[in-house]
């Protein structure tokens, strides 16, 4: 088999080839080798190679296991494999190897997976956008110029440029939903509770974040969903077993649906017109598969990002940062981290446990809002993001907000950097005006790439978001979307 055989196969075709004997996990491993060697050096996707340890453990493999001899990727964040690097992005953390696995890294080595290395992200996932300083930036094969999202940019990126078919990636604020829009791909983060974290967390970001993967089919993302569901010892939020597996959901067509879109942005500011133009062309294609389209004025409050879930990245920062001291074996200092984050601890220590109680307790109103929108209609489409993929460095801080950052730290001024900090949070929110809501209700929400810009012909995803445990209805519209508009021939030129 040769690179373009393998690149024309998805995980679960690969994995048919190795139960039919046809090819042997090996080859699979080296032919993922060989194309990460040849375009990682540009991409920067994978940060901690783990190549020469797929290849010890190809043989023997399990061949009634679903993903049986699949080479594989982990984003370096949230799940952990014991004996390799766990970085998170954070200079500090560069040498430090995990001590356990996780249950959902267990459940993806028992479905036969070959984890061949770790994926770029940003410290910690707080952006969403690729670029730790410890590591640099991911770049997009789509323009290798441009950003392939975040935090689960370097998974989107080797995907994208076909080192693997899918690779995990995590979602607390759309960092599933932005890599896939930005490269092409789908993905869709599960209902909170889905899939557990543990034994490292019972939650994480108070149950926003959510695990599942980028994938260049919808089949692959529900197989995979379907291997690490189901709640284990100590699982906070318990969730109902679904009928049937996603599997079999994603060649059932869906019944018709009513679905209420709306291209308003949450910050009250223009979007990209790519990004409107997107769901306009979804929703003439949901209407030739009949169903029922209807613009409705958005659901989502400015105030839901600016004075409610920042106060959740502040909180959980400043937490993050301090438990940095089990793993340095030392108080952590100020040159552990990166500025922008370093303020945002700052912030989130000056936080009152009323006052983030406060706003914990507003994440309630958003879903009640959703749910009341879901009275009447069926899913909730928008664009994934206001802009198509912007350029490396574009949503950094300026060098006078850097100079301002590191006065603010030096000296911990709290007031100076609550303003500043808005002030760099509207930046990114205006970016992200839509994902983190779901994050906030713990719907499922899904990002579908139906739409390439064309000038430079860069992906931009449509995003559909689902009452909360109802994947099923999304995996059965993805399904039918990816038949009538399908996108797996569609990949950036070499």
């Amino acid at each position: 088999m040769n690179f373009s055989e393998y690149r024309s196969y998805d995980a679960l075709g690969l994995a048919q080839l190795v139960k039919q004997r046809e090819i042997k996990p090996a080859e699979l491993v080296q032919i993922a080798t060989a194309r990460a060697e040849e375009v990682n050096p540009q991409l920067n996707a994978i940060i901690h190679p783990l190549y020469e340890r797929a290849l010890e453990r190809a043989s023997p493999v399990d061949t009634k296991a679903t993903f049986a001899g699949v080479p594989f990727l982990l984003k370096d964040l949230m799940i952990e494999l014991a004996g390799t690097p766990f970085s998170e992005g954070c200079g500090a953390l560069k040498n430090y190897r995990s001590k356990e696995t996780s249950e959902i890294v267990r459940r993806l080595q028992s479905a036969g997976l070959l984890i061949m290395g770790k994926t770029n992200t940003p410290e910690f996932g707080l952006t969403p956008f690729t670029e730790p300083r410890v590591f640099g930036p991911t770049r997009n094969p789509w323009n290798t110029e441009r950003t392939p999202g975040g935090s689960s940019g370097g998974s989107a990126a080797a995907v994208a440029a076909g080192i693997t078919p899918f690779a995990t990636a995590s979602d607390g604020g759309g960092s599933i939903r932005i890599p896939a829009s930005c490269c092409g791909l789908f993905g869709l983060k599960p209902s909170r509770g889905r899939a557990p974290l543990g034994p490292q967390h019972g939650e994480a970001w108070q149950g926003a974040a959510m695990e599942n993967c980028v994938s260049r089919t919808v089949r692959d993302s529900a197989a995979l969903l379907d291997v690490i569901r189901g709640d284990m010892i100590g699982s906070p939020f318990p969730t109902a077993t679904p009928t049937r597996p996603y599997l079999e959901e994603v060649d059932q067509a869906p019944e018709p649906l009513r679905i209420g879109f709306s291209t308003q942005h949450t910050l009250g500011v223009r979007g990209d017109r790519a990004c409107i133009a997107a769901v306009e062309n979804s929703c003439r294609l949901l209407e030739e598969l009949g169903h029922q389209v209807e613009e409705v004025p958005l659901p989502f409050f400015r105030e839901d990002l600016t004075e409610v879930f920042i106060f959740m990245i502040m909180g959980e920062t400043a937490a993050t940062v301090t438990s940095l001291e089990t793993k340095l074996g030392r108080p952590t200092r100020r040159q552990d981290v990166e500025p922008s984050t370093w303020v945002l601890n700052l912030l989130g220590r000056s936080i009152s446990a009323e006052k983030f109680a406060l706003a914990r307790r507003r994440w309630n109103e958003v879903s009640r809002r959703m749910a009341n929108f879901h009275q009447k209609y069926d899913l909730l489409l928008t664009p994934a993001v206001a802009s198509r993929p912007f350029p490396i460095g574009a949503l950094q801080p300026s060098n006078g907000e850097e100079r301002l950052l590191q006065v603010i730290n030096r000296l911990g001024l709290g007031s100076l950097a609550r303003a500043n900090v808005d002030q760099l949070a509207e930046k990114v929110f205006a970016y992200i005006p839509w994902t983190p809501l779901a994050n906030m209700s713990g719907q499922p929400s899904m990002s579908v790439p139906l739409y390439w810009t064309e000038e430079e012909q860069l992906p931009v995803g449509s995003m559909f978001t689902a009452p909360v445990g109802r994947e099923d209805r999304l995996f059965r519209l993805a399904g039918q979307l990816e038949r009538a508009r399908p996108w797996f021939d569609r990949i950036p030129e070499e």
